[in-house]
């Protein structure tokens, strides 16, 4: 490598350590984001406690089985239904589609959704922008529901992110999105370890994307899918930190001029 080479390298790494570098606002978002994965956890685990997360849960569980339907639709498929039940599961329900797509979407696509939300969280403004997906999101999830609980939990979301619109001009959604966001990645996460590494799931996800591959075990996918999870929470806290330097007010100022 030559001289010049070396020093723009040597340039390039020291402007991609002072992006990432976290200023006071970034600090308060990243203690936020500690505090409630810490809290989440602690509540999980908890038999009565546990009932705070239980709306957020299915909301979780929601955003997977419309990443399920996205891919579905994406691949031709003719969505029937989404239906959430009260035991955190779901199901959707398709006709065609390439199963190799719609399978892993699942688990990855809320992962995915989960870390957005988390890069949005660092600043108010993409915060709001977020909520519009999100809730467009709920909204065509609530277009394919056929039961009246998964109707309900959307609604319910829905009506959330309106009233937070409200409050100090939408600067609540960013700790909402937030929350969401590292809620939608913790439980996929989780869902993950649980179901396909811990218990082995004979009719999960992963053991159905087995048999339709047939070059790997379903604990193996489910191994690959984690860490393309982790990745994607990963690089959502990175790519915010890069990418809002915008202090509190500078954040509030410039959402009152979009909306």
């Amino acid at each position: 490598m030559s001289p010049v080479a070396a020093l723009h390298t040597l340039y390039a790494r020291d402007d991609v350590s002072e992006r990432l570098e976290p200023n006071s606002t970034q600090r308060f978002t990243l203690y936020f984001i500690g505090g409630y994965i810490v809290g989440i956890l602690i509540l999980w685990n908890l038999p009565i406690a546990s009932k705070i997360l239980y709306p957020f849960k299915l909301l979780t569980v929601g955003l997977h089985e419309f990443s399920h339907a996205a891919a579905g639709c994406c691949t031709g498929a003719k969505i029937e239904a989404i239906e959430i039940d009260p035991n955190e599961g779901g199901v959707t329900r398709m006709r065609g589609g390439v199963q190799c797509c719609t399978l892993p979407a699942g688990y990855l696509g809320s992962s995915l959704i989960g870390a957005i939300l988390i890069f949005c969280g660092f600043n108010i403004l993409a915060s709001q922008f977020a909520s519009i997906f999100l809730g467009l999101c709920l909204l065509i999830t609530l277009w394919w529901a056929r039961n009246w609980l998964t109707r309900c939990i959307t609604i319910f979301f829905v009506g959330v992110m309106i009233g937070l619109w409200f409050i100090e001009k939408g600067a609540g959604l960013k700790y909402f999105v937030l929350f969401v966001g590292v809620m939608s990645c913790l439980y996929s996460l989780w869902d993950i370890m649980d179901d396909l590494v811990f218990r082995k799931v004979n009719e999960s996800d992963a053991s159905k994307f087995a048999k339709t591959c047939g070059c790997c075990p379903a604990q193996v996918w489910g191994v690959i899918w984690l860490l393309i999870s982790f990745c994607f929470l990963a690089m959502g806290v990175l790519a915010g930190l890069a990418a809002f330097k915008q202090d509190s007010q500078e954040q509030k100022d410039q959402s009152k001029h979009v909306f």
